[in-house]
């Protein structure tokens, strides 16, 4: 009997919902029944998905932030296809193939300052590593990370997330303590009360699309190594180009983090790989003798796929000047959004960098408008912009997300490949939906059926 991964999905793809429901999470068909997300997608390629009819989706949010280089890239594709090929004796533990090096010298080349790597499989593994690492090289507990900050859902990035909803009914954590992003007197009244190991940041965060103020990254850097802690840079989302410099912290001269976590962007797609970039000297303090070569390590770390499919996306980056199209796309769909702000009461503000822009939205001035606002702000915060989100997907085949729970934030992180005719394709559709909800059109309906769930949910 053979194995035909086509024959069964053509036999069995069709229950899909009825398999998650059954065996996996069970509140995610219910959730994405509710709000009208249960397409059936059966392709994609680049920045699009295509459904059973053929129909054309915009992806604007690469699967929160993975699919960097689009999806199904034929360089990364044959990449993988070739290691498959060859036959290499993977992962045998004892001994050091050249890949995991060629991959490490490659994303080394992109950061100078640092020295080496360590590979892991996802992006919560990477910070992992930081928080282990930090923790040991300077002796001391203590990890502090930025409120609404998001590093991972393991235990010990779980411990730096500043999300409390994440956290509730997982303690006790790691020792860590929240400083307001942008707080220098916040941060070095913690330095000073001592024990602390790290600060933790995402340039740009991730959950509001909150971007570090301009000095805060290189000042904070100064105050921590006055104290003799180390400031680790997450990049998971944001780096590799995302944000329109290869990594966001490069954006500000003189930051030189001790560590740099990478992961999402930098599989392709395909292969779940992250990484842990770092200083010679901890690296050389945390596996100071052979006694200690395996005191960090994970089973899968550095296996020939993972790693084929980082060089081959470095690669694809590099030829098909995908940061430069991120910037230059990025700055235009940032430009025709934030002039829209003044034609839309409900729009707050539009911000970010790159491929990496939040849409906010406010309280509106009109009365009709504003008791329809409050309305919805009394059930459950951050429903209008999951109003926005759904007819983007239902009428316009546009997928998007809201930025984070009780948000009234979209997020665009989409494919770095998309092009300036996908930028006009949203902007687009985006004005026909601020239309309908100034008019107090159909969107408004929906916002009520979504007010009875959250009434529900109570």
């Amino acid at each position: 009997m053979t194995f035909d991964i086509g024959e069964l999905l053509a036999q069995r793809g069709g229950e899909r919902y009825e398999l998650q429901t059954r065996h996996l999470n069970h509140q995610l068909p219910r959730m994405l029944h509710t709000i009208g997300f249960d397409k059936t997608y059966v392709r994609a390629e680049g920045a699009h998905f295509f459904d059973e009819e053929g129909n054309d989706y915009l992806d604007m949010l690469a699967g929160f932030g993975v699919m960097g280089v689009g999806r199904h890239h034929p360089v990364v594709r044959k990449a993988l296809h070739d290691v498959l090929d060859a036959g290499l004796a993977d992962l045998t533990r004892f001994d050091c193939q050249p890949l995991p090096g060629l991959l490490a010298e490659r994303l080394l080349s992109y950061t100078p300052h640092l020295d080496r790597v360590f590979f892991s499989n996802s992006g919560t593994e990477a910070v992992e590593t930081a928080l282990k690492f930090a923790r040991y090289v300077t002796g001391r507990p203590r990890v502090l990370y930025c409120d609404h900050a998001f590093h991972g859902l393991t235990t010990g990035s779980l411990s730096v997330n500043g999300e409390s909803s994440f956290r509730d009914g997982f303690a006790p954590l790691l020792p860590d303590t929240a400083v307001p992003l942008g707080d220098l007197d916040a941060l070095e009244r913690e330095l000073r009360r001592g024990g602390v190991a790290a600060l933790i940041v995402e340039p740009i965060q991730g959950k509001g699309v909150l971007e570090a103020p301009p000095g805060y990254l290189r000042a904070a850097q100064e105050l921590l190594h006055k104290y003799k802690a180390l400031l680790i840079a997450d990049e998971v989302q944001t780096g590799l180009g995302r944000t329109g410099d290869f990594f966001a912290y490069q954006h500000e001269d003189g930051v030189e983090p001790d560590l740099v976590c990478v992961a999402k962007a930098l599989s392709g797609g395909y292969v779940p790989v992250g990484a842990t970039l770092g200083k010679d000297w901890i690296f050389k303090k945390v596996y100071s003798s052979m006694d200690r070569v395996l005191v960090h390590s994970a089973s899968f770390a550095g296996n020939a796929m993972a790693m084929a499919a980082g060089l081959a996306t470095l690669s694809v980056m590099e030829d098909e000047e995908i940061v430069a199209n991120a910037l230059h796309v990025g700055g235009l769909l940032h430009g025709r959004l934030a002039a829209l702000v003044d034609k839309y009461e409900l729009l707050h503000e539009v911000r970010g960098r790159g491929l990496m822009i939040g849409i906010e939205f406010g309280r509106p001035r009109s009365l009709k408008l504003r008791s329809r606002w409050t309305m919805l702000q009394a059930a459950r915060k951050g429903l209008f912009a999951q109003m926005v989100v759904v007819p983007l997907l239902q009428r316009h085949r546009i997928l998007t997300q809201v930025s984070g729970d009780h948000l009234e934030v979209i997020k665009l992180i989409p494919p770095l490949v998309v092009t300036e005719a996908d930028a006009d394709r949203f902007v687009d559709a985006f004005t026909q939906v601020m239309d309908d909800a100034h008019e107090g059109g159909l969107i408004w309906d929906f916002g009520k059926t979504l007010v009875k769930q959250a009434v529900a949910n109570r």
